[in-house]
């Protein structure tokens, strides 16, 4: 399939679906036959990134700044960086979504990054969602991918909204994933969260499939098609709130931060996450 057709492929999929701080509560779960594996193979939502340019504007928008103007100054979490949606930190080239963190002096801040999201334009409740990803490596350096609920309504904020975590990575820790559940009681330093370790490999060496699949009572979480955890309503602390609200999709480079710590003073920049594909199915 051609490049342009392969991309009204995906814009056909896309329009007929529209009809991650730190955390400490570990769960020591680990696949078995307690757990509920599905299988969600309908797709309803292709971004493969064919296009060179800004990230496909139909589905995705930026977050822009340092938090202030949001009212959540380092967007809540003592993040350095300031987003933009320059080329420089965020681009489509070479069949893959680029995000990169610059060192730079910029708007009062001392790096800059990207942040895109598809609120307001794909938003959905349950389903499997999954991108593969190389990750960037060094002290400091925070990707994530993962879901916010839907926060149109002021009367209902986070973490009241729900968050799900898909991938969380340090950079320091280049063989080390997390996967975390944010929601009332079990938030920030308390998110319900466990870790996949590569052990012999690491992130930044090459792409890895991260994902989840999400029902109604549960949340599995995937490496590469390996189950390594799942969160039902029986493991918060108190409300499920994942059956309320339509999630949106974030993707993000953030530099130091409470969960990645202070960036080194060896870390080498650019520092680039690159996206071959995102994918939602249900």
């Amino acid at each position: 399939m051609n490049t342009l057709n392969k991309k009204i492929h995906s814009k056909l999929i896309m329009n007929l679906g529209l009809l991650f701080a730190v955390a400490t509560l570990v769960l020591s779960c680990s696949p078995n036959e307690n757990q509920e594996v599905t299988t969600l193979n309908n797709l309803v939502l292709e971004d493969d990134f064919l296009i060179d340019g800004a990230p496909d504007p139909v589905l995705w928008g930026f977050d822009i700044g340092d938090g202030a103007a949001q009212g959540i100054p380092g967007w809540g979490n003592n993040e350095s960086q300031y987003y933009t949606d320059r080329s420089e930190n965020v681009v489509v080239e070479d069949g893959m979504l680029k995000i990169t963190a610059l060192k730079e002096s910029y708007q009062g801040s001392d790096y800059t990054s990207a942040r895109i999201l598809t609120k307001g334009k794909y938003q959905r409740k349950f389903g499997r969602f999954e991108a593969r990803i190389k990750l960037p490596w060094g002290q400091g350096i925070w990707p994530a991918f993962w879901l916010l609920g839907d926060d149109s309504n002021a009367t209902q904020v986070w973490p009241q909204i729900g968050e799900i975590d898909i991938m969380e990575y340090r950079g320091q820790e280049p063989t080390i994933v997390h996967g975390s559940l944010h929601g009332p009681g079990y938030s920030g330093g308390q998110a319900i969260t466990k870790q996949y370790d590569l052990v012999s490999e690491r992130f930044d060496t090459d792409f890895h499939v991260f994902g989840i699949e999400w029902g109604p009572d549960y949340i599995n979480y995937y490496v590469d098609d390996v189950l390594y955890n799942q969160i039902t309503p029986q493991d918060v602390t108190r409300e499920w709130v994942f059956n309320d609200n339509e999630f949106y999709i974030i993707m993000n480079l953030a530099v130091g931060g409470t969960f990645a710590g202070s960036p080194g003073l060896n870390t080498v920049y650019p520092q680039t996450m690159q996206v071959d594909y995102v994918r939602v199915y249900e």
